[in-house]
């Protein structure tokens, strides 16, 4: 299954508690942290909440 490269790249502060909670089940908790999680459903929609604070790459597996 295909993978995907989550890099956070702005802040959390100021920003509403769902994304804070989104970015913590993602497991990324520091500016330019990266986290490597299978592409699925569940995943590519936390993404979708906060996608103004990251960046995605797609990894080959």
């Amino acid at each position: 299954m295909a993978q995907l490269k989550v890099t956070q790249v702005k802040s959390k502060i100021g920003t509403k508690q769902n994304h804070r909670d989104s970015l913590r089940t993602l497991g990324l908790h520091k500016i330019r942290q990266s986290v490597v999680r299978e592409d699925t459903p569940e995943v590519r929609g936390l993404i979708h909440t906060v996608r103004h604070l990251v960046t995605v790459e797609e990894v080959k597996a």
